[in-house]
This record gives C-alpha cells, structure tokens and sequence, in this order.
C-alpha cells in the first residue's frame, strides 16, 4: 500500500479538489479502478473498498433520474463504506449529497473536465507509476540510439565519464551514479534520477556539471526503459571474455532479466564507441539477425563444404 498526497496528485492529473477529508494522503494499493453503478444501486457483494471510484455519467445520470430522497438513502449508504477517493467526471454538477456525505464520513471527493475512458486510462497509468515496486542501484543509464543502457561497474572504471563522452556524440543522459528503477507492468524497468542528482554527472577531476546546462535539453530525458546492461570492469590478465557473442548473458533487476554485456576496460579502448556499437547490435538482435550466430554458421557451411570436396578428391 502506498500513501498518495491528495494534493500532489490533484496537480499532476489536474483533478480539482471538490472535498478532502482528513487524511492529507490517500492509502492506494491497487492501479485497479471501480465505476459504482451497481454499489449506487445497492449491490455492494464484492466491492473492492481499496479501489478509486470513477462517476461518469452513466452513474450521474442513474442518480438524476432518483428523487431527494432515494438519491440520499443511495449516497449514504455508498459513502458509508471506506474507498481512497471519488473522481467525477467530465465536469459534472457535484450534487450536494455528495458533498454532504463525503464531510459525514471523511471522503476525498476529485473532478476533472475528462471524459469518463479518458479518466480511467489516466488514473490507471498514474496508480500503475506510483505504486510500482522500486530500487535504487548504482550507476548510469543512458539513451543510445533508442536503447535505454544501464552502465554498471565499479568505482572510478569510468562510467560517468563514458556517458559525457556518449552525450557529447549526440545520446541522452538520465541519471548518474544513483539509478531509481521502477517495475511496472510486470516486466517492464523503468529507470530516472533522483530529484536531486537530475541532468548532473560527477567528473573527477572537474566536479559537479550540469549537463542540460552544458549541452541543451536534447542531452537529457527524465526517464527511459532498461534495455540491457553494459558491464565495465578492468581487464583481468587470463580472464576468458566473449569474442564472438553467443553467450547470452543475463543480469536479474527485481526478477526480470535483461541482457547484459561485459566490456573489459584497458588503454585504448574507445567505450563510447563500443557502447555504441553494443546498442546497434542489440536492436538488430531485437530485430532477429544475430551478426554472431550468422558468423558462426557462416564458418560452418564453409567448412562442411570443404570437408565434402576433401572427401569427393579422395573418392576419385
């Protein structure tokens, strides 16, 4: 369960504040949303209580059509039992019932000028942002040519310095040294800075820079998908690495696993052009060719070849 400020939210989705109750946070579990035609009329056999409760104007025009009196009886008894918040839409007319039960039992009370599909769709990727599960893990990550990049390593292997070099090219920072990551939608991590540490990389040697201040808003994002996982370690005399490609190497992030390449870091290399090169062939990867296997292959109908005219000039 997550704790949502009634005002914070209000301003991010513009809801207007018709009533809020006591609780300055709304108490959310669930992205799931509930229109309560079926509670106003008196069915209330698995109602989910945890739920934010859209009125659109079906249950609007449900409570037009009822008297006085009978519109009372149906409100109370609907805002007698717990739920985070009522959301009206389109601008309709909040009946005083409405206002009148919501300060008897302490219910927040929201409109937008949405319509009701809108609403639930905007209400339902906001919940699904907010509640989804979270951590918090050292390193960069970057946009290179549409793949969101984490670039992990160890201290001082030169990751910030990679992603200025990677900036400099023409990719998108997001966040240095501290990656937030967020789970949403099962499998899907989506990584951002934290507020403070946003559109700023630490150089040693030169300090703290501003990179949207250095190099324009085109070097920045606030946020962007993990594609893969580009490891940075200094190269280890004897360590076998990968030549070829065909190792699919996999680094677990909150039970999702996402590739991962491991480059060894030596004098000489050019990381931000390998990097490069990294996220070219993962988009091909993405694409179905896989330059490594087809390599492979390659090696192999040649060799089968010549085995065969081998064994065609010892059968003559």
């Amino acid at each position: 369960m997550s704790a949502l400020r009634v005002q914070e939210m209000s301003a991010e989705m513009n809801l207007e504040i018709i009533y809020q109750g006591s609780n300055l946070a709304l108490d959310i579990s669930s992205s799931d949303i509930n229109r309560p035609g079926l509670q106003l009329y008196g069915y209330f056999e698995y109602f989910d209580q945890d739920r934010v409760q859209i009125l659109g104007k079906v249950e609007w025009s449900y409570l037009s059509s009822l008297s006085p009196e009978e519109r009372r009886v149906k409100l109370e008894n609907f805002f007698s039992r717990y739920f985070p918040c009522l959301i009206i839409a389109w601008d309709l007319e909040v009946f005083p019932e409405i206002i009148e039960y919501a300060k008897k039992y302490d219910r927040t009370v929201l409109r937008t000028p949405l319509h009701t599909t809108k609403v639930m769709y905007n209400v339902i990727n906001y919940l699904d942002e907010k509640l989804a599960p979270q951590v918090r893990l050292h390193g960069v990550l970057v946009e290179v040519y549409g793949i969101g990049i984490f670039i992990t390593g160890s201290s001082g292997v030169g990751k910030s310095e990679t992603a200025l070099e990677l900036v400099k090219r023409g990719h998108r920072l997001i966040a240095d040294d501290l990656v937030q990551i967020k789970q949403i939608a099962g499998n899907q991590l989506i990584g951002e800075a934290p507020e403070v540490l946003k559109y700023f990389i630490e150089i040693r040697g030169v300090g703290i820079i501003d990179v949207k201040t250095l190099y324009g808003v085109g070097a920045i994002k606030d946020s962007m998908e993990i594609d893969m996982v580009i490891h940075l370690e200094d190269w280890q005399e004897g360590k076998y690495y990968d030549r070829l490609g065909l190792e699919n190497e996999m680094m677990d992030i909150m039970d999702v696993a996402v590739p991962k390449v491991t480059i060894p870091v030596m004098p000489g290399r050019n990381l931000s052009i390998i990097i490069e090169t990294a996220a070219r062939n993962h988009r091909e990867k993405i694409m179905g060719y896989n330059a490594a296997q087809a390599f492979v292959d390659k090696v192999y109908q040649i060799t089968t070849n010549q085995a065969a005219q081998e064994e065609e000039e010892m059968e003559k």
